[in-house]
């Protein structure tokens, strides 16, 4: 919430705007002038009325839809879109477009009456000091539904972004239009206008893309919100919505609540949005950090960061992180965090395909896109949610040029009746040809298991290669091969328990990462100690690679 000394729903930086302008007097449209400025104008000779209609205008605009409804988002643990846009930005950099866009009434002289801006506000500002385009809904005049120039602000926020090849951050809160209707009839849009949609596809193409579902989303800001690169929900305040309830409950005869619909406890797991935040400034504080990784647009290279964290720093918990029996599961978040940049790893989708962990982090201030396993999940196999989010994660690697570093532990496919109703081979086979597309660098680590089909999705075309003494692989885990190859002789056994470990254990050995580090099949078989400064050397080594890989990118059909 706002500050107590600060006016409700009006940001610092607006507050200080309004302080600077003069009063106003109530049915005055000129405003307060000098008896040398009433002199000039009523001789014809100023423009101070229109000086001061524009300063009026402006200060109504800057209060949105009026203190008892911005009360009211208050109310509800909610900011305004003024508040969001403020904290999201460094300290003054918001430099608003199209302040004056909106409806005015005038009395019988012409006298400014009333002025009601547009219910979406957007502009320029900056984050870490780099520049971005953010725009958002204003849910305190109309509930976000947007007015006439509410839409058109709305529509040419990505024009803006696309022009200056800038990130765009979309903060939503509202609706789509209603069948009310503003303002009265007016024409439809000509068969001949640009598609809507274009410039957002355009955006996903060019530049970074986050958006945040502050309040309830619903219609055409919902498509807006999953049409980016990164999105996160508040948990407490905010639905992502089709259609509301009282849609659904005529239509479906479902009578559901906006949180039964649409809540985070929804769309954090099935997908449609990355992340889920305790309340509405979290969000705010991932997109920023979401964007510390990446570059401005796909002509240029992400920002590489000053890194403290010692290049040959050697984590003996390393060692043992992967136990023995191969049927105990470990920790491989742990992992990660012994080996990235400390503190750097940012996870994206954590409640979606469970089974495989994507985020980004840096290795020696260079950001990177890390895919992972989760062996404590279906023990880590590939599901058709899991390859869904890796094809979604490499298609931004490739886009913004991150080198992709995968660690390992992919037992291959998940199988079973429901995993065939869920077309996994189909998604699982889409994730494999994704990978062998890309262009970007790749670097993969055999933690464990690389095993199947699903295994080729882990390595990227000339991907470095390194092996820890707990890898094994081959073309199916050593269990599935031995009750298909040997299920004869294990049933005619006396003990046929017994007989089938002492096969698994034969086979097991045949999986060692060794024999493939004498084929050369791997670039060498390591310490796991040794991965971070491995790592780093390749990153030193792909660095200069990286500006030849810049640009728009594109992939051929896939199934």
């Amino acid at each position: 919430m706002p500050p107590p000394d600060q006016k409700a729903g009006i940001s610092s930086h607006d507050e200080a705007l309004i302080s600077a302008l003069p009063p106003y007097r109530s049915g005055d449209p000129a405003g307060p002038v000098d008896k040398r400025q009433a002199s000039r104008a009523n001789a014809g000779m100023s423009w101070q009325p229109e000086i001061d209609e524009i300063r009026r205008r402006k200060t109504l605009a800057l209060r949105q839809g009026g203190e008892a409804a911005i009360a009211r988002q208050h109310a509800k643990g909610k900011l305004s879109v003024r508040e969001r846009i403020d904290a999201l930005l460094d300290d003054g950099s918001f430099d608003e477009i199209g302040p004056g866009a909106g409806v005015s009434t005038r009395g019988e002289n012409g006298e400014l009456l009333n002025f009601s801006p547009a219910n979406f506000v957007l502009g320029f500002g900056k984050i870490n000091g780099r520049r971005v385009v953010v725009g958002g809904e204003d849910f305190t005049m109309k509930g976000g539904s947007p007015s006439a120039a509410g839409l058109r602000k709305s529509i040419y926020t990505e024009d803006v972004a696309l022009k200056y090849r800038v990130p765009l951050v979309r903060l939503h809160e509202g609706a789509g239009g209603s069948v009310g209707g503003a303002g009265g009839p007016s024409l439809p849009s000509p068969v001949f206008d640009r598609a809507r949609f274009k410039s957002v596809a355009q955006c996903m193409a060019q530049v970074p893309v986050a958006a945040a579902a502050m309040g309830a989303v619903a219609g055409l800001p919902a498509g807006r919100l999953v049409s980016s690169h990164f999105s996160v929900m508040s948990k407490s305040t905010a639905q992502v919505l089709t259609a509301g309830p009282a849609v659904v409950e005529r239509a479906m005869g479902e009578k559901k609540t906006k949180d039964e619909l649409g809540g985070a406890q929804i769309h954090t797991k099935n997908g449609t949005v990355d992340n889920g935040a305790e309340e509405e400034r979290e969000c705010l504080v991932q997109i920023r950090q979401f964007l510390t990784y990446m570059p401005d647009n796909v002509w240029s290279t992400a920002p590489v960061s000053a890194c403290d964290d010692r290049v040959d720093r050697r984590e003996d918990a390393l060692v043992d992180l992967v136990p023995r029996d191969r049927r105990r599961a470990f920790d491989m978040r742990k992992g990660l965090e012994l080996i990235l940049d400390q503190g750097s790893f940012f996870e994206m989708g954590k409640g979606y395909g469970r089974s495989q962990i994507t985020g980004l982090a840096r290795l020696n201030g260079q950001p990177v896109g890390i895919w992972a396993n989760d062996g404590r999940h279906l023990a880590g196999s590939m599901t058709a949610d899991g390859a869904h989010k890796a094809r979604r994660f490499m298609e931004l690697c490739e886009t913004f040029t991150l080198p992709i570093i995968s660690f390992v532990d992919e037992p291959g496919f998940m199988i079973g009746s429901k995993a065939e109703k869920e077309a996994t081979i189909r998604h699982g086979s889409t994730a494999v040809l994704t990978a062998a597309l890309t262009t970007v660098p790749w670097a993969s680590v055999m933690v464990r298991r690389s095993f199947g089909v699903a295994q080729a999705a882990h390595y990227g075309p000339d991907s470095l290669v390194l092996a820890w003494p707990s890898a094994e692989s081959g073309p199916l885990p050593v269990e599935g091969g031995v009750a298909i190859a040997f299920r004869r002789e294990i049933a005619a056994a006396p003990d046929p328990d017994a007989k089938r470990r002492e096969l698994e254990e034969m086979l097991a050995a045949r999986q060692s990462p060794f024999p493939r580090a004498e084929a050369l099949s791997v670039h060498d078989l390591i310490d796991p100690r040794d991965t971070r400064q491995m790592l780093c050397r390749w990153i030193d080594r792909v660095q200069p690679l990286l500006p030849a890989l810049t640009g728009p990118t594109g992939f051929s059909v896939r199934p």
